[in-house]
């Protein structure tokens, strides 16, 4: 071995050791890892409306949420989907509303700012539904320009084409207690009382309270919804209170015993306004609980007041777990078999909504939080499955049996074109999407490429089997949908370096040298798509325009996930980018800081594809040492 050689696998020690330390350190005492989970400032400051129209803003910091929303302003007067977008609308909306409700009165200078950067993009007629949905709640937005959602949806039965059960998990404890929301279209008083006249380009009488139309097959559901608006008017909606029942006790059926609904707080903000226009008390056991709740999700600091969108505890402590043994810590290190006893306490052994339409799966999944009963995912489930794998228990026998149940429901939940969705089983009416409603764009959980790799890997790397039809259905649906370039495109993390790693640790695993082909090509497009300082990385932008795949500032996450799909490529193939793999290498060690972190602006996890992005703040540190852990084994077997 050459002493420049020498010296780069020293450097690598050096950075896996300092990363390792850095995991040990924040290791929560009862084994879990957690970090966290930013989105943009939409969260927080419709947490601040919630508790204005709830009257309990003064029980909590909320002051000090003016010192964040300030900070996250951008110079150009607006605030951000992700970082580096330019600023968005919607999003600006809402940072000022909230700082508007926190008395910041509108001739402050930011605000002045805001509301030009507002007024140039469109202003409040060209923000989202959901934007103009909670400024109607406080008479800033007429509900005349909000889509009808009748109560009477909740007693659609299960077996009729639409129901509650064809949305996605996260659409559908959204919307329920919209449901009633919608019914009531209630207007709250706030203190301070605000409007924000200012913000309409067209002048506040000129504004045309009504939904934007596509001019095409789709403006079918505008006729609808002006038919709903019409028995609305005429008291003449059928089975009104009988689905606000409905939707009423599902909301309280669906609460954990934390508070929790969904695990997100689009949905616990959207049940306490449903149990709000209820008029449930402040002092309810069910409504503290729920405030309690979204206390929970908040990250206060001495000087500022924010709140995560959802929490991510069982796949911090799963992934971690994984980057630790694959990095060099013994399956038996304590702070491994913490974290695997841990997890396995925190499998689900409870039926959930995924039971709707499985008939045939029995529980033993994982969630994504702490608690959530209701939703576990097959993505968490899986990488759960890895981590306890690699980790030597002191009773294996219960983690065989915990792995056995969970590697059951992974295989029930498979869906017809082969692959797996994140939470639901064949949830892919695609033209949900097109109601008024839906202009997120994320009412269906069809499956992906990033969640069906994620279930091949488990088997492979865990020796684990499924039917074997099963297995080349779910392989075919792979290879179809390998695009053009080479690449898979990644649901849920940013984009397509993501799933093209994930695709290819997963085909490395399975029959290799049958799929060689494609994952040669698969390589050879990450290689295409380094950038000059060694690193990869892929702005959130690839959703919206596909000529932006691969491209954008390097990022600690990306470039792992780049090294780990090239690593596994080279050993399945015999083809190992070596010039590619050393110079991201080289971008991994020279990059992390003094304490073995990493840090990185950018976001690079997905919650809606275009439309919300999420920043793990985890992903920077457990992925580049499981990366180096793996370059470190590769150079061995070489030398």
């Amino acid at each position: 071995m050459r002493t420049q050689d020498r010296v780069k696998v020293n450097q690598v020690a050096e950075a896996i050791a300092a990363s390792q330390q850095y995991l040990l350190s924040i290791q929560n005492l009862a084994g879990y890892w957690w970090a966290e989970l930013e989105s943009n400032v939409t969260i927080t400051a419709e947490v601040v409306l919630l508790h204005k129209i709830w009257g309990t803003d003064q029980a909590r910091p909320l002051h000090k949420v003016e010192a964040y929303l300030r900070q996250e302003q951008r110079q150009h007067g607006g605030w951000e989907l992700y970082y580096g977008d330019g600023g968005e609308l919607s999003t600006s909306v809402e940072a000022y509303m909230a700082l508007r409700l926190l008395g910041v009165p509108a001739t402050d200078p930011a605000m002045i700012r805001a509301q030009a950067f507002i007024l140039q993009r469109g202003g409040i007629s060209k923000t989202r539904i959901f934007t103009k949905l909670h400024l109607a709640l406080i008479g800033c937005y007429n509900w005349r320009g909000i889509p009808s959602l009748p109560a009477w949806v909740m007693l659609l039965p299960k077996a009729f084409p639409v129901n509650i059960y064809e949305m996605s998990s996260w659409a559908r404890c959204s919307t329920v207690p919209l449901l009633i929301v919608c019914d009531r279209k209630p207007v709250f008083i706030t203190n301070p009382t605000i409007n924000l006249d200012q913000l309409y380009v067209e002048g506040i009488d000129q504004v045309r309270w009504e939904l934007p139309q596509s001019g095409d097959w789709t403006d079918l559901f505008l006729t609808l919804d002006h038919g709903f608006k019409l028995a609305e008017s005429l008291n003449l909606v059928p089975l009104r209170q009988e689905g606000i029942k409905a939707a009423e006790k599902w909301i309280l059926e669906r609460q954990e015993a934390t508070g929790d609904w969904g695990g997100i707080i689009p949905a616990m903000l959207n049940s306490m306004l449903a149990l709000r226009c209820l008029d449930y008390h402040p002092n309810d056991p069910i409504v503290e609980r729920g405030l309690q709740a979204i206390d929970n999700f908040e990250i206060e600091t001495e000087n500022s007041y924010r709140v995560q969108p959802c929490i991510s505890p069982v796949w911090d402590t799963a992934w971690a777990m994984r980057a630790l043994v694959e990095s060099g810590f013994a399956p038996d290190h304590p702070a491994v078999v913490k974290a695997g006893e841990w997890l396995l306490q925190k499998q689900i052994l409870d039926y959930g909504d995924w039971a709707v339409k499985n008939r045939q799966g029995k529980p033993g999944a994982w969630a994504f939080e702490f608690d959530n009963r209701f939703y576990p995912d097959v993505d968490d489930s899986a990488v759960v499955v890895m981590a306890l794998h690699v980790a030597k228990l002191p009773n294996e026998k219960i983690k065989q049996a915990a792995i056995g149940r969970a590697l059951n429901w992974i295989a029930s939940m498979q869906c017809k074109p082969g692959g797996w969705a994140a939470f639901d089983l064949d949830n892919d009416q695609n033209w949900l999407n097109s109601i008024p409603y839906g202009d997120l764009k994320a009412m269906i959980d069809p499956n992906t490429a990033d969640v069906t790799a994620r279930v091949v890997e488990m088997l492979g790397a865990c020796n684990l089997a499924i039917d074997s039809d099963n297995l080349e259905r779910s392989l075919s649906y792979l290879l179809r949908e390998q695009e053009t370039e080479g690449c898979w495109f990644g649901r849920w993390g940013v984009n397509y370096i993501y799933g093209t790693s994930g695709v290819l640790s997963a085909l490395a695993l399975i029959d290799p040298q049958r799929h060689k082909l494609s994952i040669e090509r698969g390589a050879a497009w990450l290689v295409g798509c380094q950038n000059p300082d060694g690193g990869w990385g892929e702005t959130c932008r690839s959703y919206d325009d596909p000529s932006l795949k691969g491209k954008g500032n390097s990022t600690a996450s990306q470039t792992a996930w780049a090294l780990i799909g090239l690593l596994a490529a080279g050993e399945a193939t015999g083809k190992l980018a070596l010039e590619a793999i050393e110079r991201g290498i080289g971008y991994l060690v020279a990059t992390q800081q003094p304490d073995g972190t990493w840090f990185e602006a950018d976001f690079t996890g997905t919650g809606f594809p275009c439309h919300f992005y999420l920043k793990y703040h985890m992903y920077q540190q457990y992925f580049p040492l499981m990366a180096l852990g793996r370059y470190q084994k590769v150079i061995y077997n070489l030398t």
